[in-house]
């Protein structure tokens, strides 16, 4: 058996690590306000509740506004005890830490870069860790066995680990994971009051941008409270960007296109550059896939069948799409393989009546 590892706030992070680490071999209590939260995770074999024995190591999995002040008595209620959260702001909890007297040797924040648009022990997931930054935060009297603790959870579950300083690590997630959330929640709110005929013409590309915003709202507005001075730096640059495109767009509009259309240009292929720089399937470098477009009948089936024709071509699949046809019983799935894969998988689908293109 592993180390006795206790978990606080057991919603879609808690959960879903209490399912991996039990699979994993550890021993895992569970804690939460909420008992019928505590019973579901119990059900979801995330580990047991109403357990009372000292843990080894302390899960803080509360939200953002409270998550300081968890730390913080976990570090008081078991002296013994490593204590980590994770929250995916850093710099203030660690300064609740280390103004509360509390001996922080035994804490190091860290932040699984996992998570989902659904929340709550319902969605949990136990490979939800699985090939994801684990980012841990030491700071400067965080002793070594407690990075090592921390360290052995994240492997353990199938995390690939980084580690960052609390500024570096909520200057990078607001960048990356923060602002991503606010332009998908604001171009998302420009649909409410869209006419429905507009709306009905949405196709992927309006899917894969607004994915994110259905997260839950007073999760991600206590993420943002906390990492605000991070965040207003990453949107002021952003606002620049905006303003040079609306300027080239007004120019345009008032007939005056001479170097418009050249600032709309650049604005594009830095996007294509940066887009370029995002890490490819379990964080290696970016990789250049090929995608086939299969016309799949809207029927219970279809997409199975698919699959196990992929499967028994012995071709993997590294991406794909859905999307559906408006007002039509055929949608299409786009299969992202790589490059040497395109034609087996062409030949192969075709030859089972698949209706399919490069």
């Amino acid at each position: 058996m592993r180390a006795h590892v206790r978990i606080i706030g057991t919603g879609l992070i808690g959960t879903s690590l209490g399912i991996a680490l039990t699979n994993a071999g550890y021993d895992v209590a569970l804690d939460d306000p909420s008992p019928t939260a505590r019973w579901l995770a119990r059900d979801l074999r995330a580990g047991r509740i109403d357990v009372d024995e000292a843990p080894d190591v302390v899960v803080v999995a509360a939200p953002p506004d409270v998550c300081g002040a968890a730390v913080v008595d976990a570090l008081t209620r078991w002296p013994e005890a490593v204590v980590t959260d994770v929250a995916s702001v850093k710099e203030v909890i660690l300064r609740e830490v280390l103004s509360s007297g509390a001996d922080a040797s035994r804490y190091v924040g860290s932040h699984p870069m996992a998570g989902r648009e659904r929340s709550g022990a319902a969605a949990a997931r136990a490979d939800l860790f699985d090939g994801r930054a684990w980012v841990i935060v030491p700071h400067d009297s965080t002793d070594a066995r407690s990075v090592q603790a921390v360290r052995s959870i994240a492997t353990d579950v199938g995390a690939a680990v980084r580690t960052m300083p609390a500024a570096e690590h909520d200057a990078a997630v607001a960048a990356v994971s923060h602002l991503p959330q606010l332009a998908a929640s604001i171009v998302a709110a420009g649909l409410r009051d869209l006419p429905e005929p507009a709306v009905g013409l949405a196709g992927q590309g309006l899917r894969d941008v607004t994915r994110i915003a259905a997260s839950d709202p007073r999760l991600w507005t206590q993420i943002l409270y906390g990492n605000a001075p991070a965040l207003v730096h990453v949107l002021r640059e952003v606002q620049e960007h905006v303003a040079e495109v609306v300027a080239a767009l007004e120019a345009v509009a008032a007939g005056r296109a001479e170097g418009a259309l050249g600032t709309l240009s650049r604005v594009l292929e830095a996007g294509n550059l940066g887009h370029a720089r995002i890490p490819g399937k379990h964080g290696a470098p970016p990789a250049a896939y090929e995608v086939v477009s299969v016309v799949i009948p809207d029927e219970p089936g279809s997409l199975a069948r698919l699959f196990a024709d992929v499967g028994e071509a012995g071709i993997n699949l590294e991406d794909l799409q859905l999307e559906h046809g408006i007002g039509q019983a055929v949608g299409v799935a786009y299969l992202s393989v790589v490059p040497g894969s395109v034609e087996p998988l062409l030949e192969t689908l075709a030859h089972r009546g698949w209706r399919v293109h490069q």
